[in-house]
């Protein structure tokens, strides 16, 4: 990938993927508190990803009698499970931290 396209495409996406800011957790100080706010960040990052490579595989599958049909809602629906979980807990930690 050129240089330019890579730029391109963190410029693009600085507007969907928000800024992660973890807000300190009373009595869980210092790099935890900040690794565990990353982390769950990237777990919606990744239940994206799921859910994206589930609808790719979707559009590209074997519509015949033969295929395996349910593979792609195996990815889209763990994808969306990442995500409802992890935003979640960070709603929920924002709410105990808030």
């Amino acid at each position: 990938m050129s240089m330019e396209r890579a730029a391109a495409v963190v410029y693009l996406a600085d507007g969907l993927i928000p800024g992660a800011k973890p807000t300190k957790i009373p009595g869980m100080d210092g790099p935890v508190s900040e690794i565990f706010g990353y982390a769950l960040w990237l777990l919606i990052l990744a239940g994206v990803g799921g859910v994206i490579f589930g609808v790719y595989k979707l559009a590209v599958s074997d519509k015949s009698r033969n295929g395996g049909g349910s593979e792609p809602f195996k990815w889209m629906g763990g994808g969306l499970v990442a995500i409802i979980v992890s935003s979640s807990l960070i709603a929920i930690l924002n709410g105990i931290a808030g």
